[in-house]
């Protein structure tokens, strides 16, 4: 009996009685795999690789517990069909109504024995095969009838081992996997990944007849579903019956299918399952199994001022491209852009939201690109700015909370402002979820410093933030309270909450419980908050702030310190945006804050050691999260403990796909936070929630020290780009993006969104780098010229950052921006043309980072602390030149 039954999460289905023998299996092999079959039902009992047969791909574990009907095996199917003259649709899965298969002389090959018996108009034999170093699935349907049958619905449930119930971090990560789908027709495929990153990675690819058409939660399912377990997905092969039906409302990601047989017609579909040595290998593997390979530059959400690639790699002539919606997106060919066995492709966006490309080859096959098509990431960072600083700038004097003056919470959906929800850190401006959007405003500055802007975040710190959100007095001076929203009706006013909020649940905190200081997860909000007003006050003119930036400065690391000595329980785990303690670290060096920076750093080391010290040490206040390993790879990178930053690295990377397709492409998992945060209450995959954008800094971290791996570039600026995707066209910053397949739209919530805009506004930069195979590439910019001498015009969001990767070197504007960039290869020399001034930026400051060792001539630029270098701008245009 499995030791998960102690827990309590499985013992109503304990109580049902078992449906099926698990102790008869038989085995399949292929080069690569070994698979476990069971007699009594043909599905698989395990699935193993013949390289390390103690691993299982599947949750054989749990077969005695998951031995009862409605609980999905791998091997599983189902099917939604329609009788010719009726109009309904009829429903089978081989996993709700157990039948006794029989004996057979194999268990690789049967005919599934109906309910029903041979009152089913259609018969659906299975087969396992054998193919060289991989497992085919096959089935075969049969109209028995003489009536055509229209198949509107065929599932293949995608049944791997994700199951982390009673698991703690290291056995998780030890024995689990995570995987992701590309829905992309005929070249999709599934890719089931070791969360500890490591080979060897299975994929599930289409072999006959099984474009992946859509991925469908089993919600009927029976496995306990929950933070530890996203749930079960179908396969989706034709989608019709549902897409006209539970799915009408939404906007499919691959126009929906049907198939008709006629009497006596049969019909074959089949999946293969193949290894690869690691997830860099996967494009390699698929090209082997002769499937057709897109890669997107910079990646698959497009601003319409990017200039973008599309390299198809492919055994068939491409026969027909077409876009949709008809004019969402320019393509061209590029022959003379051409590398190795790569076909190119210009991609230019022109028509804002979600568009497809659709390619038929000329073997039949068809592949299906995903695209997002947003406006410049300059507009949108103007657009959300003032979205946050308008729509959901909350001034309300009689406000019994303290929260006026304030940015709060906001409903898409209804056009409103969240004052009061049952969940209270969502109105109490804290937690993600409460906290985000005012987040979202200040780390807008870094990006985009803007007048009223600034002024309304100066009015939030000293009216709401500092001495309200925030103790600015007492033995618990810095502590953050968890909510400034709180449920006490005895304590307050009748009439201050509504009767239609339910605040009979855990999560309408008291009072007392709002007031706690304990959570250190809503300390980096505040500590970026400060940071950002000591940019603000140190690097610009005329902002008008209260405080002298030394002020902040100052704030920022008494936040920074109270975190672990006010909340030391969750401080003991990596934070989301922790990234910003070691930002305010650097920056008490810069200005020779001496002890403060010592002090800090102590503290650092010391919770760096424990993590160390752990095998895997990627613990939030949940079983299992996706937030900490961007604090934890920092300070492990800082520290130099290689090891366990990269241990990190390929924990990320492991849960941070890159996909043809903007939703899937470097959205970092998280399957929970629609019920913390967001409208639409439920466990789901979130695409690009915040982890999307935070994940990508450790990632493009890890680039700037590797910069000629281009596969962490795509992941990083998949999460980076992905971190700004879901931004509506006036400007709103949603939780994130639905994935079920009833919905696929954003969420109406703003939810925890600020934490992802923290990620996209201190990683945004330009890149330009010189690939072994496609040759000079930019990132965040477009590229004028690829001779001797080049030249890029950046795109960025900020334009505030420039990485040049031949030489290694990031230049960092801490106010002021680049326009565009020329540099000579042979001669080593970089030239940056900046912006002109304005109101708040009369001078542009800025630093390098480089390992370049010869030392740079900065003679002609003042210098303002350790290492920020002063220009003065005017009317005309600056540059700053460096020579290597």
């Amino acid at each position: 009996m499995t030791p998960l039954l102690a827990q309590g999460i499985w013992d109503k289905i304990e109580k049902k009685p078992q449906t099926f023998d698990i102790n008869k299996v038989e085995y399949l092999e292929s080069e690569d795999i070994r698979l476990g079959i069971l007699a009594s039902t043909q599905t698989v009992a395990s699935l193993n690789p013949k390289n390390d047969l103690s691993f299982d791909f599947v949750p054989s574990e749990l077969l005695d517990i998951r031995n009862r009907d409605s609980l999905y095996h791998l091997g599983d199917i189902n099917i939604m069909y329609q009788v010719k003259g009726e109009d309904i649709w009829k429903s089978f899965s081989t996993a709700h109504q157990r039948v006794a298969q029989g004996n057979h002389s194999s268990v690789h090959s049967t005919n599934i024995k109906m309910p029903n018996g041979n009152n089913t108009p259609i018969t659906i034999q299975r087969n396992w095969k054998s193919a060289g170093k991989g497992i085919l699935l096959e089935f075969v349907i049969t109209n028995k009838s003489t009536t055509d049958i229209e198949i509107g619905y065929l599932g293949i449930p995608m049944i791997f081992d994700n199951v982390l119930h009673g698991k703690d971090l290291e056995q998780a990560h030890l024995e689990k996997v995570f995987y992701d789908p590309y829905i992309g027709a005929d070249a999709g495929y599934l890719q089931v990944v070791r969360l500890h990153g490591k080979s060897p990675v299975l994929l599930v690819l289409p072999n006959k007849n099984a474009g992946f058409e859509a991925y469908n939660p089993l919600l009927d399912d029976l496995t306990p579903r929950n933070i530890t377990f996203e749930g079960f997905h179908d396969w989706v092969i034709h989608s019709k019956a549902l897409a006209d039906t539970k799915w009408n409302k939404a906007q499919p990601w691959v126009n929906p299918s049907s198939k008709v047989l006629k009497p006596g017609e049969s019909y074959q579909s089949s999946l293969k399952l193949v290894l690869t040595d690691n997830i860099r290998t996967i494009e390699t593997t698929l090209s082997e199994n002769d499937r057709p390979v897109a890669v997107g530059f910079p990646g698959y959400v497009v601003p319409m001022d990017i200039n973008a690639d599309l390299r198809i790699k492919t055994s068939s002539p491409i026969k027909n491209i077409q876009v949709y919606p008809e004019g969402a997106i320019e393509i061209s060919r590029s022959k003379d852009k051409d590398v190795n066995e790569w076909l190119t492709y210009q991609v230019k966006g022109k028509k804002w939201g979600r568009a497809s490309v659709n390619i038929e080859y000329e073997n039949g096959l068809n592949q299906v690109i995903s695209y997002k098509i947003i406006e410049p990431e300059a507009e949108v960072v103007k657009k959300i700015g003032h979205f946050l600083t308008n729509e959901q700038w909350y001034e309300n004097e009689k406000d019994l909370f303290g929260r006026d003056k304030s940015i709060i919470s906001y409903d898409y959906e209804k056009k409103k402002q969240v004052v009061e929800d049952s969940r209270a850190w969502i109105a109490g401006l804290s937690d993600e979820a409460g906290a985000g959007s005012w987040l979202a405003a200040f780390m807008k500055q870094i990006l985009e410093p803007e007048k009223e802007e600034i002024n309304k975040l100066n009015q939030f710190v000293n009216h709401v933030m500092w001495g309200g959100l925030q103790l600015h007095e007492g033995d618990q001076k810095y502590g953050v309270r968890k909510s400034m929203f709180y449920y006490e009706p005895t304590l307050m006013p009748e009439g201050t909450y509504s009767e239609d909020v339910n605040y009979g649940t855990w999560a309408a905190w008291s009072k007392e419980h709002a007031e706690s200081i304990g959570r250190s997860y809503n300390y980096p909000h505040v500590a970026a908050a400060h940071w950002v007003m000591y940019k603000m006050a140190r690097y610009h003119e005329n902002v008008d702030l209260d405080h002298s930036w030394d002020w902040y400065l100052t704030n920022a690391y008494h936040t920074s310190m109270a975190m672990v000595e006010l909340a030391p329980h969750y401080a003991q785990y990596g934070q989301m945006e922790g990234t910003v303690f070691l930002l305010i670290l650097e920056d008490l060096k810069r200005e020779g804050f001496i002890d403060f920076s010592r002090e800090l750093e102590a503290l650092m080391r010391k919770r760096t050691d424990g993590w160390v010290a752990l095998a895997y040490p990627f613990g939030s206040e949940m079983p299992w999260d996706s937030t900490g390993q961007e604090e934890v790879y920092m300070w492990t990178d800082y520290f130099g403990f290689t090891e366990k930053s990269d241990a990190t690295l390929n924990a990320i990377l492991a849960y941070m796909p890159t996909v043809p397709h903007w939703g899937y492409n470097g959205s970092a998992r998280r399957y929970w936070d629609f019920l913390y945060g967001g409208k639409l209450q439920r466990v789901e995959r979130q695409l690009h929630h915040y982890g999307s954008a935070l994940n990508a800094i450790p990632v493009m971290k890890e680039f700037t020290k590797n910069p000629t791996d281009l596969y962490l570039l795509r992941v990083a600026y998949g999460g980076l780009l992905g971190g700004i995707s879901n931004i509506t066209q006036d400007g709103f910053g949603p939780a994130a993006f639905h994935s079920f397949p009833d919905f696929l739209d954003i969420d109406a919530y703003s939810g925890d969104y600020g934490s992802g805009f923290f990620g996209y506004a201190i990683n945004s930069k330009s890149i330009l780098m010189n690939d072994m195979d496609f040759g000079w590439m930019g990132f965040g910019g477009n590229i004028i010229s690829d001779s001797d001498n080049i030249n890029m015009d950046i795109t960025s969001g900020g334009r505030n950052k420039f990485y040049l990767a031949p030489e290694k070197t990031m230049i960092i504007m801490e106010a002021g921006k680049i326009e565009s960039v020329n540099y000579h290869p042979k001669e080593r020399k970089l030239k940056l043309y900046l912006e002109r001034k304005n109101q708040l930026t009369p001078y542009a400051y800025f630093r390098i980072e480089s390992e370049y060792t010869g030392g740079f001539d900065l003679s002609n630029y003042p210098k303002i602390n350790k290492d920020v270098y002063k220009v003065t701008l005017d009317e005309g245009s600056a540059a700053i030149e460096i020579s290597f």
